[in-house]
């Protein structure tokens, strides 16, 4: 594994949190991205973030690593910078679609990224329901790799509607 992590100390309160730098990187998010693809069995994912500088690299890294989960072909809903309270009403909309929120905190030379992962409910991943399954996918260095160039899937920048007509 290229950067290795500490999986126990980071994947946990419902995705990764840690110190970047230090502690995570933005390939935690690629590895994330593809975990969640592959144990929630998606081929639909949507992604937002906070639009803080250093979160849309993780961001970007995200919609990376999920579209190169194994087989899945992955097409996810980049929402771009929004609330995290925007992507969960995306999150119903698109029925059934798991999701993920990054977003930092802190002053710009020490901040800590959080990458929140949401099931198909639209539910915070616990151990109970994929967290701990992505965890110890890291910890074995078992990431999901694609299994050829069609396999891949796409990104695509997507703004819903929501039920009041107002657009994201």
């Amino acid at each position: 594994m290229l950067n290795p992590v500490d999986p126990e100390a980071i994947i946990r309160d419902g995705g990764a949190v840690g110190r970047f730098p230090g502690q995570i990187h933005e390939g935690v998010a690629w590895w994330l991205a593809a975990c969640l693809v592959v144990t929630q069995k998606a081929t639909r994912i949507a992604v937002a973030h906070d639009g803080h500088p250093a979160i849309t690299e993780f961001a970007d890294s995200f919609c990376r690593g999920a579209i190169n989960a194994q087989h899945y072909a992955c097409n996810v809903r980049h929402l771009g910078s929004q609330t995290e309270d925007r992507l969960l009403l995306a999150l119903k909309e698109l029925r059934g679609v798991p999701g993920a929120w990054l977003s930092v905190d802190g002053s710009n030379d020490d901040v800590t990224a959080h990458i929140r992962l949401y099931n198909r409910q639209g539910h915070l991943l616990d151990d109970t329901n994929g967290l701990a399954e992505i965890r110890r996918l890291i910890a074995e260095d078992r990431v999901p790799l694609p299994v050829n160039a069609q396999a891949r899937g796409t990104i695509e920048p997507w703004h819903p509607l929501l039920t009041d007509g107002d657009r994201l």
